[in-house]
């Protein structure tokens, strides 16, 4: 199958250097378009669709490659080699970050920097690990998905956006999250929440910049903290923004930290 058409892979803009964008559970490339238009003068874009999310080819979705987050891994590494691609930078949003993490370290030939927005190796409380949810907190929340996705999707969405001041961006994600197909979703969802990707930082030899949002239900400042001590290459940049996506809620500060990270390299 053709990557390109199964992946809706879109790329343009101009530069040397590359900057690979990768979204997060329930949104699609879309996602990224208050951010692109800063960067494509200097740089070439690529965006995708995760299989399942947007406008890619559900028909190729399977359920045991989906099964783990490595079945997105080997789409990214598919995506990249297609293109013939090199000097990039992978910027990933909330399970993206990990997915980038886990490809750099397949290849760390492939990506010379990471930006991780909203990162979180593990959303399980374990121990003194804070990952953000107790165990049956999360199982309770995907047994409501298994349900009654829809009316999960109108409850959670607004608290995971945050910014209740601006009822639009939680309409928002309602609307990604109910345009994608449910059965899929669910799915996602529970590769997702029950990963436990912890150990893998440590391997990283890829630079990375992290951005720690507050007042994020998804990835709480302590998950911020713990990546940024596993990956010993890392900075850590805490926003202003608030919420866990910030690529909608505040694309300007998204803008200025990547160029000021990018620059200073």
């Amino acid at each position: 199958m053709d990557v390109i058409r199964r992946n809706n892979v879109k790329l343009f803009g101009d530069g040397s250097e590359t900057l690979m964008f990768g979204h997060g559970f329930g949104c699609d490339q879309n996602m990224w378009r208050f951010v692109t238009p800063a960067f494509q003068h200097q740089h070439q874009i690529v965006l995708f669709d995760h299989v399942g999310a947007g406008d890619s080819d559900i028909a190729a979705y399977d359920k045991d490659k989906y099964g783990t987050l490595n079945g997105y891994v080997s789409d990214i590494i598919e995506i990249y080699r297609s293109l013939d691609l090199d000097n990039v930078v992978f910027v990933g949003h909330s399970v993206s970050a990990m997915m980038g993490v886990l490809t750099a370290i397949k290849d760390p030939t492939l990506f010379k920097k990471l930006i991780l927005i909203g990162p979180s190796p593990c959303y399980i409380n374990d121990g003194d690990y804070v990952g953000g949810f107790d165990r049956a907190d999360v199982l309770t929340m995907l047994d409501f998905m298994e349900h009654d996705y829809f009316t999960w999707a109108y409850t959670f969405a607004p608290l995971i956006m945050g910014n209740p001041e601006v009822p639009i961006l939680g309409e928002e994600l309602i609307e990604s999250l109910c345009k994608t197909d449910a059965e899929i979703a669910k799915q996602f969802a529970r590769v997702t929440f029950l990963s436990d990707n912890r150990s893998d930082l440590f391997k990283l030899q890829t630079e990375a910049l992290i951005m720690q949002c507050s007042e994020d239900i998804i990835a709480p400042e302590e998950v911020g903290n713990y990546v940024h001590k596993a990956i010993r290459n890392s900075t850590l940049v805490h926003l202003k923004a608030t919420g866990h996506c910030p690529n909608l809620s505040s694309p300007l500060e998204i803008i200025e930290v990547m160029e000021n990270y990018l620059k200073a390299s």
